[in-house]
């Protein structure tokens, strides 16, 4: 026997073969639904306070919601928080049609 082959110190018992995640199970990535409720409470305050910021925050964020959720998710909550923050933009600029002014401002 080689030297090598005597000083291996691997324990077989503990060697487990790797197995891949099955690709159909759900991720948990919460991105599209943070998203998601921030676009629905940025609507919301839009609607509210008539801030146009709020409204174009809104459909920024169903923006990045709709494009980080996964195919097989629902899409009537992602939907409708894209209507909402549509209706927001259009409200705010029925309402004032005035060039939207920074916050900060």
């Amino acid at each position: 026997m080689s030297t090598a082959a005597i000083n291996d110190v691997k324990r077989p018992n503990k060697i487990h073969r790797y197995k891949p995640k099955d690709s159909s199970a759900p991720g948990d990535d919460p991105t599209p639904d943070y998203m998601n409720l921030l676009g629905m409470i940025f609507s919301m305050c839009g609607l509210m306070m008539k801030l146009k910021w709020c409204a174009w925050c809104a459909v920024y964020c169903s923006f990045i919601s709709f494009a980080n959720s996964r195919a097989s998710e629902d899409t009537k909550q992602t939907l409708s928080s894209f209507m909402l923050s549509i209706s927001a933009v259009v409200m705010s600029y029925l309402q004032n049609p005035q060039p939207m002014t920074p916050p900060w401002q």
